[in-house]
């Protein structure tokens, strides 16, 4: 009985598990895989409501009998005991050229996984949401990765329940914060933590919580803006002695408390990464102690003082670039024999390299540039690494002597020894480094020949620059054909010409060409624009380049930068070349209109000059299809007509220079949609009409440099321009304005303060494309000083000038003016100014031009005047002046012309004395004669009083000596007879 019904229940249980009953889970024949978990599945399936399946990441979750079991999912694994969801991993992948990735929110229906012990979620996209605090009741986690999830917030506290977790990464989300660690010290287990880029700026005691995970070994707080550690976080109890890496740089830490801190975990880190920090002082030679560290970057620092003279003999990584290092690199540093990358860039470092380098055997890198390193570059100053040596930069030091042989560096790939004072020939031994790719040795003192002997083995050269070695004479032939193909080619200020270089035609994939200043004439052959395709940056610029540019068929491809100035190219502007990026045609002589400009469906550069050249025409009224130009010059030709309205367009723009043409009428009134305008320079044309106001109404309150000289404007000066706050050049000279200068001269602020040294404006190339290239451009402006029309460019800045001059203004000087104290030149000269010179213009302490010559000014010079120390240039002359020119090395240090004209002013340096120094000359006069009559007097009483004491002397002895009385009468007796 008991057996028939054993096997009947065994019957049922076969019958049971071969058939296909809506559980959870089942066991096929042939089938040994065990379903997943019904309300697992429905987990899952809930989550998926909240993501927007962007890239079908979650095409395979569905409900379809086909999809059925959750644990055969994309991103989904399960224990093979339990069936119960283990792992859940859906973080972003690259797919062709695109990152694909979650979107959308996480729902709470994942509590129902509390068997989940992998979640990785990492380059999904969270849309700012806060990170869901019930991730902290999945307490069997062990590895969590929320990296770059674009989450919000604080972090939540409740992570802290995590206490199996071995693995947490919430980096990549800057919007994410923690005012404090504390909830770190639950998760004693824990290995691997990263928080880049999370804001730790509150957390003052987050070393503190380090030191309790004893098992941490690498830890990741990367741009957090943590701040140093204060002083009980020193201690080293509980703390891990099992760290091994650690990054800590771009935060806010300081030397003070941070290297206690390190020296910590001496005898176990391996890595250490404390770069772009505040870390200040001398480094510490306690990392010698550490002595297991192989990485060591110490980099974009503020340390000062020497190098450590002693560092840890395993290191394999140093770097200790960009900060205030001085002294000579220590000869211990060749001690370090396993070292391969050692990097001490842009300190202050002097003296030679050490002998001891030599010992490097490993060596992979070396970079040295940017420091003062002086002397000789010995032949085997690295001979143990030479045929390991893959970079080498010395460049921007002062060493000296020859190029030394590069014999047996047989792994040399990038070679830079630019901006130092070498000489001599270069070597033929660069022919040897078969595996060069960078050979840079511009800016030193080379001469000689290079020839093919020098290039012709290097089969991977990709970047040439010799340039600026004026006395280098780069003799390849033209029919040579080059075993490389060079992406860069610089060969500016070489000895290249005459004639172009014809080797260049093999060249088919340059993306920049510098061969400026290098002594080519005669014209471009029709072979080079077909090079030229892939171009980044063309300068053929300062030759004698001759010829018409032919109308090629050639599409730029990366819209680029074309420096063809100071050349004798002639004839029309060719259209294909308009489709540059920044183009520099100036000072050639280029002819015909410009109305190409219109033949561009969509103008792509930021700057145009065609400046000095000799076009001719009217301005073409299609600027509107120009709308990323940032700079357009086209001064000095011989333009005409009208203005046209379409410059309104040009939205983007920053500098305008239209001055000497010949251009008519009013200014158009669009020009007040261009409110990006810093410069505009209309000088030197035959324009009319008033001043309009609009140019200060708010519209054009970025204007720095206003120029309208020499034009035929009338009216009064419209009181809006003094709402230019940044004006610190107004020139609206020669002209025929007339009225009274504006008070509000005061509210031009920017001459009241400093000014910025040079005006730079920053733009990218085009500027309708999502990836621009980025550049920048130094304005010029050419003004007039002490007379004379000079071009300033990196100073200009500095220059606050106002030029009213040769107008028909009238009234006084407002003294108002007197407020611009950082104004350095004034020009007030030929026109009707009436009244006295303001009596405080010696406020105006950095003054050193003015003019106020040729007009009606009265009354005395202020007494102030003598103040301004730093004049240098001063006219007076041709008004009504008064009264004695003040007294004052300044003033008096002026040549008479300076005054005259001005027939009632007197006192040196005019010849003319004034009344009151007339009495005051002849003072001195009457009192020497006085003087000299009185002396004369006291000398007769003293000759008189001589002769009466000498005359009594005598008579007084003959009377009382009668002995001496008969002698003399007997002698006299004597001469009688």
């Amino acid at each position: 009985m008991v057996g028939r019904s054993f096997r009947l229940l065994l019957g049922f249980i076969v019958l049971l598990l071969c058939t296909k009953p809506d559980l959870g889970f089942s066991i096929q024949a042939g089938d040994a895989k065990i379903g997943c978990i019904e309300r697992e599945r429905e987990a899952l399936l809930k989550f998926k409501e909240g993501i927007s399946n962007d890239f079908g990441i979650l095409s395979s979750w569905g409900r379809e009998k086909s999809k059925k079991d959750c644990c055969k999912w994309k991103g989904v694994r399960c224990s093979n005991q339990t069936n119960h969801i283990t792992k859940l991993h859906l973080s972003s992948y690259k797919y062709k050229d695109e990152y694909r990735h979650l979107r959308g929110k996480i729902s709470p229906s994942l509590l129902e996984l509390q068997q989940l012990n992998h979640l990785d979620f990492s380059g999904s996209d969270f849309e700012g949401r806060s990170m869901p605090e019930f991730i902290g009741s999945l307490t069997k986690m062990r590895y969590l990765n929320l990296s770059s999830t674009n989450f919000s917030g604080p972090i939540p506290s409740q992570l802290g329940n995590l206490s199996n977790l071995n693995y947490l990464d919430l980096s990549g989300d800057s919007n994410m914060s923690s005012e404090n660690l504390d909830w770190l010290s639950g998760l004693s287990s824990l290995t691997y933590l990263s928080l880049n880029h999370v804001n730790l700026s509150k957390a003052i005691r987050w070393a503190e919580t380090i030191n309790k995970l004893p098992f941490l070994i690498d830890l990741n707080l990367k741009s957090c803006d943590l701040p140093s550690p204060i002083t009980p976080s020193l201690s080293i109890f509980n703390s891990s002695l099992s760290l091994t890496f650690l990054d800590l740089s771009f935060n806010q830490l300081s030397t003070t408390s941070i290297f206690p801190w390190l020296f910590n975990f001496n005898s176990s880190l391996v890595h250490l990464d404390l770069s772009h920090n505040l870390l200040q002082g001398s480094p510490s030679d306690a990392f010698e102690n550490m002595a297991s560290l192989e990485s060591l970057d110490l980099s974009w620092n503020q340390l000062k003082g020497e190098i450590p003279k002693f560092l840890s003999s395993s290191l394999v990584f140093l770097d200790l670039s960009n900060n205030q290092l001085q002294g000579s690199i220590p000869e211990t540093l060749g001690n370090l024999v396993s070292l391969r990358f050692l990097y001490l860039v842009r300190n202050q470092l002097e003296g030679e390299i050490p002998t001891s380098l030599k010992n490097l055997c490993n060596l992979r890198i070396l970079k040295l540039h940017r420091n003062n390193l002086t002397g000789l570059l010995a032949k085997n100053f690295l001979a143990c690494a030479n045929d390991r040596l893959e970079l080498l930069d010395l460049s921007f030091n002062k060493f000296v002597g020859s190029v030394p042989d590069f014999v047996g560096f047989l792994s040399l790939k990038r070679l830079f020894l630019g901006h130092n004072q070498f000489n001599g020939t270069l070597p033929g031994s660069i022919a040897q480094l078969a595996q060069l790719e960078f050979l840079k040795i511009p800016s030193n003192s080379l001469e000689g020949n290079v020839s093919e002997a020098h290039l012709s083995s290097l089969f991977n050269l990709v970047y040439l620059d010799l340039s600026s070695n004026p006395l280098l004479d780069v003799k390849l032939s033209s029919n040579w054909v080059p075993p490389f193909q060079l992406r860069h080619i610089f060969l500016a200020s070489c000895k290249l010409g005459p004639r172009f270089p014809g080797w260049l035609r093999t060249q088919k994939r340059v993306g920049w060409l510098d061969i400026s200043s290098s002594g080519i004439s005669g014209g471009t052959p029709e072979w080079f624009w077909n090079i030229t395709s892939n171009i980044n940056r063309l300068n053929i610029s300062n030759n004698q380049i001759t010829g018409v540019v032919p109308n090629s068929s050639v599409e730029f491809s990366r819209y680029p930068q074309i420096d063809m100035s100071s050349n004798y190219l002639e004839g029309s502007i060719p259209l294909f070349i308009l489709q540059a990026g920044w183009l520099d045609l100036s000072r050639n002589m280029f002819s015909g209109s410009i109305s190409s400009l219109c033949e561009v469906s969509r103008g792509a550069s930021a700057y145009l000059d065609l400046s000095n050249n000799l076009l001719s025409g009217e301005l073409p009224d299609c600027l509107g299809q120009w709308e990323g130009l940032v700079v357009l010059n086209l001064e000095n030709n011989n333009f005409s007509g009208k203005i046209p309205n379409s410059i309104g367009s040009l939205q983007a723009i920053e500098s305008l220079h239209l001055r000497n043409n010949k251009l008519t009428g009013q200014l158009p009134s669009s020009l007040k949609n261009c409110t990006k305008l810093r410069v505009v320079d209309l000088a030197r044309n035959e324009l009319f009409g008033n001043i309009p106001s609009w140019i200060g109404r708010r519209t054009l309150s970025n204007l720095v440099v206003l120029n309208l000289r020499f034009n035929e404007f009338y009216g009064s000066i419209p009181e809006e321009l003094c709402q230019l706050k940044k004006l610190q050049i107004l020139d609206l000279s020669n002209n025929n304005i007339s009225g009274m200068i504006p008070r509000c001269f005061s509210n031009l602020t920017s001459m009241v303060e400093k000014g910025s040294l040079i005006i730079t404006y920053n733009y990218t190339i085009p500027c309708f494309m999502a990836f621009s290239r980025p550049s920048s451009y130094i304005d010029k402006q050419i003004v007039q000083w002490k007379g004379r029309e000079f071009e300033y460019e990196k100073t200009l800045g500095l220059l606050k000038s106002i030029d009213l001059s040769n107008n028909e203004l009238s009234g006084e000087i407002p003294q108002e003016v007197t407020d611009l104290l950082d104004l350095i030149s004034l020009n007030l000269s030929r026109n009707y100014l009436i009244r006295k010179i303001p009596p405080t213009i010696g406020r105006l302490t950095e003054m050193d031009v003015l003019d106020l010559s040729r007009n009606q000014l009265s009354g005395e010079i202020p007494p102030s005047l003598s103040q301004i120390q730093r004049l240098s240039v001063l006219d007076l002359s041709n008004n009504d002046l008064s009264g004695k020119i003040p007294l004052g090395t300044q003033l008096q240090s002026f040549n008479s012309s300076t005054y005259e004209g001005n027939p009632k002013l007197c006192g040196p340096p005019l010849l003319k004395k004034c009344l009151g120094d007339e009495k005051d000359e002849d003072s001195p006069n009457n009192e020497g004669q006085v003087q000299e009559e009185e002396n004369d007097l006291w000398f007769y009483i003293g000759v008189a009083l001589g002769f009466i004491v000498g005359f009594w002397g005598v008579c007084f002895t003959l009377l009382h000596n009668i002995s001496w009385r008969n002698a003399k009468f007997k002698s006299l007796r004597k001469q009688k007879n």
